[in-house]
């Protein structure tokens, strides 16, 4: 005997795509885990991208001072793990909630001067390492 096919709604939909983690709760083929990202207010988004930040932040000053005290291969792992999970956790979550950042208006704000600040040092960049290539 077959087991009873569930409801549609209980059923996690596959989203691939660039823009996958736009509409509704679905569950995300490239993460693997449930993500809401237009139901609801922002600020549960914010709170999951700061809470490995909050985690990790701390971590590193505390692997200072476990090398202070002399355990510097402990310390060297511990301060490894802590850049590996605030590259690729805190990135990968920030990827995934963005959008719904987007939809503050403060955030929308403060990242919009952030990128103006980026692209205008990375063009900086270029002019200095072509005058540097020119000295060559």
């Amino acid at each position: 005997m077959r087991a009873p096919k569930r409801p549609e709604r209980f059923q996690p939909r596959r989203v691939v795509g660039r823009n996958a983690h736009h509409g509704e709760t679905t569950s995300c083929a490239t993460c693997g885990g449930f993500v809401a990202t237009s139901k609801g207010p922002p600020y549960p988004s914010l709170v999951l991208a700061a809470v490995p930040l909050a985690v990790v932040e701390p971590l590193k000053l505390a692997t200072i001072f476990i090398i202070g005290k002399g355990h510097w291969i402990t310390g060297a792992i511990a301060m490894l793990c802590a850049y590996a999970v605030s590259l690729f956790v805190t990135h990968r979550l920030f990827a995934i909630v963005k959008p719904k950042l987007l939809t503050l208006p403060w955030f929308a704000a403060m990242w919009k001067r952030l990128v103006a600040v980026w692209n205008a040092v990375r063009k900086w960049g270029r002019g200095k390492r072509v005058l540097v290539h020119r000295a060559d």
